[in-house]
């Protein structure tokens, strides 16, 4: 039927530059004469998303804000994480539902025990919770699976820092580590055998699901270009490693906005030290782990530093409770015994006594800081040290020293002043110098409500809107899996607060501090690094109240982009 062909082909060449989009048309030839039954916009996957919109510009069809405000952000995700094949996911069998913490598709033999995820080639990490204990199984595994944990628990953040898929809070599945099995839907799964996950649905699937890998093009490069064009705020990236810094720069990250240091002491001999400092006995012997520790971690931030030359480094100061750093085994708590050459019931006593009934509300952040400031003396000329290793090397670092869990203006003030007088005096010793800024993470409701005074000692706010969403709602960010789902079924809740910031609220905290603070120091720098960092309608609000970043998981890096490039382009 050439003449009706050459119908439909003109029709719809005349429907699409109507419309300025890719068109579905319905159609049918009936006795010979072409008839149009509807016309919609089409719907299309990412990679589609992103090379209609590209060509469309190419052809003068659209110009580059339209092109932009094409883009849903979200969908940006399968162009940078693996996804499952459409054939997979069709006869594929559903055995639990939990949340999409960390998107992409995994598939993989089931392991319990993070030391043991290297005995596959391919293995899916599952555990009723992760710890820091576990990075260095969970950088080896395909995916993570968690039975308890929201979208902010451990396994959630460190996961999406990696690009790897997770699923957490999956309530459903029952794990018996003693019997190495896992339960779901009347289904027992032992070691060895293979599940798959989808982390951007929150599924688990029976068996070997088979994935496509991304693939990143030059119409996605086109359309980041023309992000950042139009953008007014910029994006960092939450990294700990220089492969992570290495990975969020090559999406277009500007820096780093959480570089935590926490994540740093899990490896080899630096636990064992900071098992030792944590567990000495007196000052003495603190100080005997922190002059081992300082060497290690002043190398560790060189690799960071020299991953984002040029541009600024984030680093938050000792974060955590000190009881998520010691062991709670009898063969860990033995071994490090021997290592101090005391007895193990020593070592027992000492663990027993950093016990607290609400640890993320008890003895962490600036409060450790400031009770123990040896640690941050150390932590502050590791930081220091390192910026001015590499500028022997001709390489420019830009480091920013954050203090966490900031409440009141005393507390901020006492570890300033710690940090500047150790700044001095590694000044002093090297006689050499570098610029630098001090600041503050505003994740505690009293810091935002009086960040006017904090803002007379902090260089820069820095807003942690996990903890912040925490203490604002009083949820539990780990516990939030047991009623969440209910609650959003209810529509007692929009959107899970973890993952989407609630503006009514936590929202309101924000704007306040960021008009406190400029209030105060006008020339204050602001920015997030919480996980709404990398969600779009959290990146318009932060445009909308002016902070000058955002910062997210390097893989969140793109859709941020993205984001705050809409953000601005609606305002014009």
């Amino acid at each position: 039927m050439p003449e009706q062909y050459k119908e439909l082909n003109e029709i719809q060449e005349q429907l699409e530059k109507h419309y300025s989009d890719m068109q579905d048309i319905e159609f049918t030839v009936q006795d010979g004469k072409l008839w149009l039954l509807q016309t919609r916009t089409g719907k299309r996957t990412g990679a589609a998303m992103v090379k209609i919109a590209v060509d469309m510009l190419n052809e003068g069809i659209i110009d580059e804000k339209e092109a932009i405000m094409r883009q849903e952000p979200e969908k940006l995700d399968e162009l940078l994480h693996p996804v499952f094949s459409k054939d997979a996911i069709a006869k594929a069998k559903v055995q639990a539902k939990g949340l999409p913490a960390s998107p992409g598709a995994a598939t993989g033999q089931l392991v319990f025990f993070a030391d043991e995820c290297g005995k596959y080639e391919n293995s899916i990490l599952a555990r009723i919770e992760t710890s820091p204990e576990d990075l260095e199984g969970m950088n080896i595994a395909n995916g993570i699976l968690t039975a308890k944990g929201g979208m902010t628990s451990h396994a959630a953040v460190v996961a999406r820092g990696m690009g790897k898929c997770c699923v957490s809070g999956a309530g459903s599945i029952k794990i018996d580590y003693k019997a190495r099995t896992m339960t779901t839907d009347g289904r027992t799964y032992k070691e060895g055998e293979w599940i798959s996950l989808n982390g951007s649905t929150g599924e688990l699937y029976d068996g070997k699901l088979d994935t496509i890998d991304p693939e990143v093009g030059g119409d996605f490069a086109k359309i980041m270009e023309l992000a950042d064009k139009y953008s007014r705020m910029y994006v960092r990236t939450n990294a700990d490693t220089p492969h992570d810094s290495k990975v969020a720069r090559d999406f277009g990250a500007k820096g780093i906005g959480l570089c935590r240091t926490e994540h740093m002491f899990f490896e080899g001999e630096k636990i064992v030290a900071m098992r030792e400092m944590i567990l000495a006995k007196d000052l003495k012997g603190r100080q005997e782990a922190l002059d081992k520790l300082l060497p290690i971690q002043q190398k560790d931030f060189e690799g960071i530093f020299e991953a984002m030359q040029d541009l600024p480094v984030t680093v938050r100061l000792l974060a955590p409770p000190l009881h998520e750093f010691v062991p709670h085994d009898e063969k860990g708590q033995q071994e490090m015994a021997d290592v101090m050459g005391v007895s193990i019931d020593v070592i027992k006593e000492k663990v027993e006594s950093l016990h607290e009934f609400n640890p993320m509300l008890g003895h962490r952040g600036c409060r450790l800081g400031n009770t123990y400031p040896e640690i941050t003396i150390m932590q502050t000329r590791a930081i220091i040290g390192a910026a001015l290793a590499l500028k022997k090397k001709g390489i420019t670092a830009k480091p920013e020293i954050m203090i966490p869990l900031t409440g009141t203006y005393a507390e901020m003030k006492m570890q300033e002043d710690i940090c500047r007088d150790t700044i001095k005096k590694v000044f002093a010793e090297t006689g050499m110098e570098i610029d630098h800024l001090v600041g503050t993470m505003i994740e505690i409701p009293r810091a935002a409500l009086t960040a006017d005074e904090i803002a007379k000692s902090a260089e820069f706010f820095s807003f942690g809107t996990n903890d912040l969403t925490q203490m604002t709602f009083g949820y539990s960010r780990d516990d939030t899996g047991v009623f969440m789902p209910v609650y959003l079924k209810k529509g007692l809740l929009k959107h899970d607060p973890f993952e989407v910031l609630d503006q009514e609220g936590v929202g309101q905290l924000v704007k306040m501090a960021v008009d406190k603070g400029r209030q105060t120091r006008p020339d204050i720098k602001l920015g997030i690094c919480g996980e709404h960092g990398g969600e779009p309608s959290s990146v318009e609000f932060c445009h909308r109240v002016g902070l000058d970043y955002v910062s997210c998981s390097p893989y969140r890096v793109p859709i941020a982009r993205l984001a705050a490039a809409q953000a601005t382009i609606r305002e014009m």
